[in-house]
């Protein structure tokens, strides 16, 4: 399944109308039903959503995300994310395979270089943060938190020193597939694909890459992944890891899914899966339905390619993703009920302590259930959470606290590893009493 994301022309307004765009957006909230209970929970938490693909509508669209505009057809702004209450945005740094062979590290520093931009455009509303303590201090200063993970291992080009510069510019996860197989870990997007070579999960320099990854402190991401690479990663790690956007496989037969062994595990592990939003993995009849129509929308978007071609132009995914967006239309939203459906699951089967949110938002060409129409209508999982009678403990920690806990570990496994290879760098084991070899 391809990416899907809107690119919309950009509009820029005065800040002095950030209220006037507010007001409608918590009055949505307020029409469905989120009571004066939920709304002092979910606005006492920090509240973390794991992935959003808003940065190729940064980079493609040249969007604001300080945009007032009332038609903005997009999940993520910083008015709907103060309405509501988003604390922390993990921004995807997504580089599409097949567009961008032979440069996937320019592209990938290109989507980290439209993330700052957005925050030197609004210091009074957001900060770049790399941290916990990052995180926190946001929530103090009441700004969004944007931080960044790379979606998918083909960015880092076979290059451990370039995985250490994304770390350094901030890079604080790292999805170890997209949805296309790398030359050292295997994706569920293409398992089935004979003409695709697979090396059955992680080859020997994929285990060295989750090394490092714990080595450096960045999150180890198994969304995407085939099985079996999800079973090397947790045999592998040192460090809790996290499913960025993710649902539940006994709930739809998906392969992007996890089963319940694999939601187990990532308990045992200590990680969170965090809840993908998407109708088709959220909803069986979706994707069946999406399924049903891939032939039709493939088609489509190759003609649509070939008329653009003879008209001089070079298609973009941009193009193609207007196509899905189509197909998406045609079928039904579930209901708002899936996605706590998916969210009670995980919390059942891994543990309340290792679920969250990864809302997959301004990638599903607007399918999300009803009502999740954007980052405003997050208070309305609060809601329905506590109707199913979790405790405000529980619901902070699935708001994002679990996710706080994740990367707090993920720091220290790092500040250890980094402290034991400085020690072992001081005091290199002697030779001094070795036997001389024998000739």
């Amino acid at each position: 399944m391809a990416k899907r994301f809107l690119a919309l022309a950009p509009r820029f307004f005065s800040l002095s109308v950030v209220g006037l765009a507010l007001a409608p957006l918590a009055a949505q909230s307020a029409g469905n039903a989120v009571s004066g209970r939920a709304r002092a929970i979910h606005d006492s938490a920090i509240v973390i959503d794991t992935h959003a693909d808003t940065p190729q509508r940064f980079l493609d669209g040249n969007f604001d995300l300080g945009t007032t505009d009332p038609n903005d057809a997009g999940h993520v702004s910083l008015a709907k994310a103060r309405a509501g209450n988003l604390g922390a945005e993990f921004f995807s740094i997504w580089v599409e395979p097949e567009t961008n062979q032979g440069h996937f590290a320019k592209r990938t520093f290109d989507l980290i270089d439209s993330v700052y931009q957005q925050a030197a455009r609004h210091p009074d509303r957001m900060m770049m943060a790399f941290s916990v303590a990052d995180i926190e201090r946001a929530h103090r200063e009441k700004k969004l938190a944007a931080l960044m993970g790379i979606e998918g291992g083909h960015s880092i080009e076979n290059d451990l020193g370039l995985l250490r510069d994304y770390y350094r510019l901030g890079v604080r996860y790292m999805t170890l597939t997209w949805s296309n197989s790398n030359p050292w870990a295997d994706s569920s997007g293409d398992a089935d694909d004979p003409k695709v070579e697979h090396h059955g999960g992680l080859t020997e320099f994929g285990k060295q890459v989750v090394a490092e990854m714990n080595r450096l402190g960045m999150i180890v991401d198994i969304s995407h992944v085939s099985d079996k690479t999800f079973w090397d990663a947790i045999a592998v790690t040192k460090a809790p890891l996290i499913a960025s956007h993710s649902s539940a496989r006994a709930l739809v037969d998906a392969p992007r899914n996890m089963t319940d062994e694999m939601l187990r595990a990532v308990g045992k592990n200590g990680g969170v899966v965090d809840v993908n939003f998407f109708s088709g993995f959220d909803d069986q009849n979706f994707w069946n339905q999406d399924q049903g129509l891939k032939q039709a929308e493939d088609k489509a978007v190759n003609e649509y390619f070939e008329k653009l071609k003879s008209e001089g132009k070079t298609p973009t995914y941009l193009d193609e993703e207007r196509v899905e967006r189509e197909f998406m239309a045609k079928i039904p939203r579930p209901p708002f009920k899936v996605l706590l459906d998916h969210i009670d699951h995980v919390a059942k089967v891994a543990g309340v302590d290792h679920v969250g949110l990864g809302s997959d938002f301004d990638g599903v060409s607007g399918a999300t259930p009803e009502g999740m129409d954007s980052a405003a209508d997050l208070p309305k999982i609060t809601q329905g959470l506590l109707d199913r009678g979790y405790s405000a403990e529980d619901i902070g920690k699935i708001l994002g606290g679990n996710v706080l806990r994740v990367f707090r570990e993920v720091e220290e496994v790092s500040k250890k590893m980094r402290s034991e290879r400085s020690l072992a760098e001081a005091n290199p084991p002697s030779t001094w009493f070795l036997p001389e070899r024998a000739p």
